[in-house]
């Protein structure tokens, strides 16, 4: 018997008050025909209604890909566990969850991404929850914000610290979803369904497992249907027995603005002169510095800003493959792409599903992480998920915290204030005006990371901006480099709202980082 169905079938089995886990990454996976089918039926009768959302990373974006926005009603959606929330630049319209979540109409949690992939695999198991240090001392720890985005969501805690066996832990209580929304490539009449033209796994198995073990419903959209029995076993992911409805979407979109990159899916091989490089400007210039730090060998995590564009400096300096890059969404090695395309690489090497990448992560089995920062405070704790005065430009903190967590050098990069404008003139750094905002404050707006923690557990931590390079000590931050052409008094010390201290041997950047000329990258 065949489990295809239309969309508004598929979703016409789900129940008021239901628990429901969405597995994407932006526009990366997201079943977005099946998200945009619950938000039609809630229109037309409804229901479901008063729903509680679990998604790991952000289930849709804003270039096309609607994901949660399509839900995101009043009465229909009630509470949302993200790991992240669709973001974009300041100056387009706000994503609706965005808007629910501002007028406490929502409990809303950013939870770091790989706690909700453990508590999926929690309930998948019927254990009573997640017992993990991730996340303690920042935003995530009940002593600061508990996760929680709003008021509404500060009157339901989520997580608490708990004793055991002498130790101190933070405990997140197991949800256990009544539905899992998943997507694939191919599935066949009995719900089997492949991945082959995707850029990941993310947790399509751990969720399906975790609705289908409770027993809940798990929905899994795909782009065509195959017979059944057609499909190679070692290419099924996640296998039939865990789904009940499959619904066709055949011009659902690869990733974010991108109907179909085979070199996404490791389908093709790129050569390496077709990916773009960044043109010579400030921004290149602290790329330059930060792949300055890695060694041959490493296995290298980057997140999202100046730290993306590292891999092709790598490329242009002949140095691509001496490191493997390594991301949240689950591709080992290759090219990671930029953007919106952010969480996909071209080239892999290999696709681990993602909770096994978080694994990795949140025990500090890779060598070194490449970060960006909004703001750093005078213990040198860093805020990368939180802008109040725009709060979509910020995702929120994705798997940020979970990668943090026991890293064993993390190299932060961002320009040293906001809003400043630049020369680069002879291998030198000139600032025309300096920036209106303070990126070096007495406090951070939310702790995504912990200096002082970091300190205490001996990790390497360095700061590479445009103007310095500081690294952390149990003091507080210390100038150990300075940008040729720059006075240490005007152009740094008192372009913080913090007292920096001053290494005895300071000493100058590489001058041919401020050259358009390669810099001769040796690792």
């Amino acid at each position: 018997m065949t489990k295809v169905k239309t969309a508004a079938e598929a979703v016409s089995h789900i129940r008021d008050d239901a628990v429901v886990a969405v597995n994407s990454s932006s526009g990366l996976c997201c079943p977005d025909a099946v998200l945009k089918a619950m938000g039609e039926r809630f229109d037309a009768y409804g229901s479901p209604k008063n729903l509680t959302m679990i998604h790991p990373i952000a289930a849709g974006d804003m270039f096309g890909t609607k994901g949660i926005d399509h839900i995101a009603k009043p009465g229909m959606l009630s509470k949302v566990l993200g790991g992240s929330y669709p973001s974009g630049p300041s100056s387009a319209e706000a994503p609706l969850v965005w808007g629910l979540i501002s007028a406490n109409e929502i409990a809303a949690y950013n939870v770091p991404s790989g706690i909700i992939f453990d508590m999926l695999r929690e309930a998948a198991s019927k254990r009573p929850g997640v017992l993990t240090k991730v996340g303690m001392d920042t935003f995530a720890d009940p002593a600061l914000d508990g996760c929680a985005m709003n008021d509404a969501a500060r009157q339901q805690a989520i997580v608490k610290h708990i004793d055991f066996e002498g130790e101190d832990w933070l405990f997140f209580p197991t949800v256990v979803p009544d539905v899992a929304i998943i997507r694939g490539s191919t599935a066949d009449e009995r719900g089997n369904l492949t991945f082959e033209n995707e850029g990941a796994y993310l947790g399509a198995m751990e969720m399906a497992l975790a609705a289908h073990n409770n027993g809940g419903l798990v929905i899994a959209q795909a782009k065509r249907i195959a017979q059944s029995g057609s499909l190679k076993p070692h290419d099924v992911r996640v296998p039939g027995i865990l789904v009940d409805f499959v619904v066709e979407e055949p011009e659902q979109l690869q990733t974010t603005a991108t109907v179909y990159d085979p070199a996404i899916s490791g389908e093709l091989f790129r050569p390496l002169d077709s990916f773009r490089t960044t043109g010579f400007d400030v921004g290149k210039v602290i790329a330059r510095r930060v792949a300055q730090e890695l060694k041959k060998g490493w296995a290298v995590n980057i997140g999202f800003g100046i730290s993306a564009n590292v891999p092709r400096i790598f490329i242009e300096e002949g140095c691509h493959g001496d490191v493997t890059w390594v991301i949240e969404q689950g591709a080992v090695g290759g090219v990671p792409l930029l953007d919106f395309k952010f969480g996909c690489s071209a080239n892999a090497e290999a696709f681990v599903a993602s909770p096994h990448q978080f694994s990795y992560f949140q025990a500090g089995g890779f060598d070194a992480s490449l970060l960006s920062f909004l703001q750093i405070d005078r213990n040198g704790s860093v805020n990368v998920s939180k802008l109040s005065v725009c709060p979509h430009v910020t995702a929120g903190s994705g798997g940020f915290v979970d990668i943090t967590t026991r890293a064993k050098r993390i190299v932060f990069s961002g320009y040293f204030s906001a809003g400043a404008k630049f020369e680069l003139l002879d291998g030198k750094l000139k600032i025309i005006k300096q920036g209106k905002v303070a990126k070096l404050v007495d406090e951070v707006e939310q702790v995504s990371f912990s200096g002082k923690r970091a300190v205490a557990q001996g990790q390497q931590v360095r700061y590479v901006t445009e103007r310095c390079v500081m690294d952390l000590t149990k003091d507080g931050l210390l100038v150990s480099e300075i940008a040729p052409g720059l006075d240490l008094q005007r152009d740094i010390l008192d372009q913080a709202d913090i007292d920096l201290k001053v290494a005895d041997d300071l000493k100058v950047m590489d001058g041919a980082l401020f050259q358009p000329d390669l810099i001769g990258l040796e690792l």
